[in-house]
């Protein structure tokens, strides 16, 4: 194999495909990113067996074809240190040869039959949505997903498909967050189904990463195992999280009963932060009150202090409370916009509070008990 390439073309896909690689690994092949070189173009892989990725990198000249295992940390040094605009790489049989105009390194390479099969994207059924939608619903619900505990089906994001929407769900048990956005089903990819499309927060992390063109459109191919995203010229697969994932209707507040609060996200967030400067580790805890045109956050904590911050909103009905852990709400105000206009419904002080934006967005965070 020998090959030139376009030095800033050729990193920028090798980051995303070594962010899959593993540092560690039973199989060391899998601690490579694999490189095949055909005469219409290069592709770059990389797998850990629950995540994979393809990606079609252009700028590469085929002098002779042929496939080869790059090792991420010393391959990706090369590339970060070197300052050539373009690189050549032969294989030969004394190792992978790496040559600039002043510089050429030797690497020991591993055979690149021995690297497991990537999945291409060649499904007939899928569905096709924005970038910009996509990164949206990845960014709104993905903090929400359950990190630490063992409930494996809460450690990643539902996909529901319908003909016309795609809906991503996340929680982990003490808050939910759901958004909304529209997409097209082809060939009726999607629909009633008993599968349930988890996508692991691994997975979605790297499909929101290779979401750089908000302007393209992504294709979305469920299975019953796996899912396939296309993202332009790079393909990710994900095996699904096992398990059942909530019913997360059921845990939407009813907004019959609720009294609706509407608050900007700017204001809002700067008072919680003010509010939860006295807050610990150990309670983090805030009160809020709502009524008569303001809004009075306040905060007491054993050793360090007390907060009362107060705010004018528009509500100017019964008074109405509640306690919320701070980290919840400030994670719902950080991927909003500072001018951004939401409701907060609120029931009681023992019923779980419902964000909304008008983009079909909703959050749930669940109350705190207020003699915490």
């Amino acid at each position: 194999m020998k090959i030139t390439f376009d030095r800033e073309q050729f990193q920028q896909a090798f980051q995303t495909a070594a962010a899959v690689a593993p540092s560690r690994s039973p199989k060391p092949i899998l601690q490579n990113v694999k490189l095949d070189a055909t005469e219409s173009g290069a592709i770059i892989m990389a797998t850990d067996m629950e995540v994979g990725v393809r990606i079609e990198v252009s700028g590469v000249e085929v002098e002779a074809p042929g496939s080869i295992v790059l090792p991420v940390q010393r391959f990706g040094s090369i590339l970060r240190e070197v300052g050539d605009e373009k690189l050549k790489i032969t294989r030969e049989e004394g190792g992978t040869i790496v040559q600039g105009e002043r510089s050429k390194f030797t690497l020991s390479t591993e055979n690149p039959e021995e690297f497991p099969a990537v999945h291409s994207f060649t499904e007939s059924k899928y569905h096709e949505l924005s970038a910009r939608t996509l990164k949206e619903l990845i960014r709104r619900t993905l903090f929400a997903a359950d990190s630490e505990s063992g409930r494996y089906a809460l450690g990643g994001i539902l996909l529901e498909m319908e003909s016309e929407l795609v809906t991503a769900v996340a929680t982990d048990g003490r808050r939910l967050s759901k958004m909304s956005g529209p997409a097209v089903a082809i060939e009726g990819h999607g629909g009633a189904s008993d599968v349930m499309t988890i996508v692991p927060a691994r997975a979605m992390q790297l499909i929101e990463r290779a979401l750089t063109n908000l302007e393209a459109t992504v294709q979305i191919a469920a299975r019953s195992n796996d899912v396939l995203v296309k993202i332009g010229a790079a393909t990710i697969y994900a095996r699904l999280v096992e398990g059942r994932f909530p019913k997360w209707r059921d845990v939407l507040p009813e907004k019959r009963d609720a009294k609706a609060i509407e608050l900007t996200v700017g204001p809002a967030f700067a008072a919680l932060r003010q509010a939860a400067i006295v807050a610990s580790d150990e309670s983090r805890g805030i009160d809020f009150t709502f009524g008569g045109g303001s809004a009075v956050l306040s905060s007491t904590t054993a050793e360090v202090g007390q907060s009362h911050i107060e705010f004018p909103i528009a509500y100017d009905g019964d008074a109405v409370e509640i306690t919320m852990d701070h980290r919840y709400v400030a994670d719902f105000y950080k991927v909003l916009d500072g001018e951004r206009q939401f409701t907060l419904n609120l029931q009681d002080a023992d019923s779980a509070a419902l964000f909304s934006t008008d983009d079909n967005y909703d959050y749930v965070v669940m109350p705190l008990a207020r003699d915490r």
